[in-house]
């Protein structure tokens, strides 16, 4: 069943959960998923570039994928790193008459040494709320952050441009650019959540305090975050998906 622009979906347990809002796109294309194997859970969102059908269903195949890959790996750079490259030798995508499904993608591991491990590419976020004060835990991979690195003012659509993504076939970062994939290590202890660019933008453009959607249960929070995400959208509200845990 295709979801209407005024349902949330929200998937939950005790200690984590998800929420979504497909806004006012034809598809559903973000995609968060989780995964636990002897005792290491890991939590991946990715965002997928397009609205199509088979974007969606690649999205969510390829979030499971990761999520699998991080919980069994213990670790979120190792886990970010072997799904890139094995999306980037997917047959096709060398081909300039072909555009194969892609997407920006995080994943967090709370790892057994008390770590919390996360990796991302593109534009996708992480954030951790420990004592009142929301972290972000990630940097941008897109245009915008490359003109801001260089002291130069970004234009409205910069940050629509990313530069690292899974899909593409870049194997090094362009001159001057970030690593392809990030990675922040911070102690366990707070609230994690991870969020697509059609959650946290319109907020952050409204200028409100991310944390304030953060109260509450996992479940309770996932909700008012996308809810109040598309409320707070331009004319066209994107995807808006977030996934927040107890770390």
């Amino acid at each position: 069943m295709t979801p209407t622009a005024t349902e949330v979906h929200v998937n939950t347990t005790a200690t984590h959960a998800t929420a979504q809002h497909i806004g006012d796109r034809s598809h559903q294309c973000d995609a968060a998923a989780t995964s636990s194997q002897q005792g290491v859970r890991a939590y991946a969102l990715l965002d997928g570039i397009g609205s199509t059908a088979t974007i969606r269903e690649w999205t969510r195949r390829t979030a499971r994928s990761l999520a699998r890959t991080a919980a069994a790996t213990g670790d979120a750079h190792t886990a970010l790193t072997r799904v890139y490259d094995r999306v980037a030798a997917e047959p096709g995508r060398d081909n300039p008459f072909q555009e194969p499904p892609a997407a920006c993608a995080v994943v967090a591991v709370p790892r057994p040494d008390g770590v919390l491990s996360v990796a991302w590419c593109g534009d996708v976020r992480a954030y951790l709320l420990t004592g009142g004060q929301l972290e972000q835990l990630t940097v941008d991979h897109n245009r915008r952050q490359v003109l801001i690195d260089h002291g130069r003012a970004p234009g409205p659509y910069d940050r629509n441009l990313v530069t690292s993504y899974l899909g593409s076939t870049e194997t090094t970062p362009g001159e001057g650019e970030r690593d392809l994939i990030g990675v922040a290590l911070r102690p366990l202890g707070g609230r994690l959540l991870l969020a697509s660019d059609g959650a946290y933008e319109p907020l952050e453009d409204s200028a409100r305090d991310l944390s304030q959607y953060l109260a509450g249960a996992p479940a309770d929070a996932a909700r008012a975050f996308v809810r109040a995400a598309v409320a707070h959208a331009p004319v066209r509200a994107d995807n808006a998906t977030v996934l927040v845990a107890d770390v």
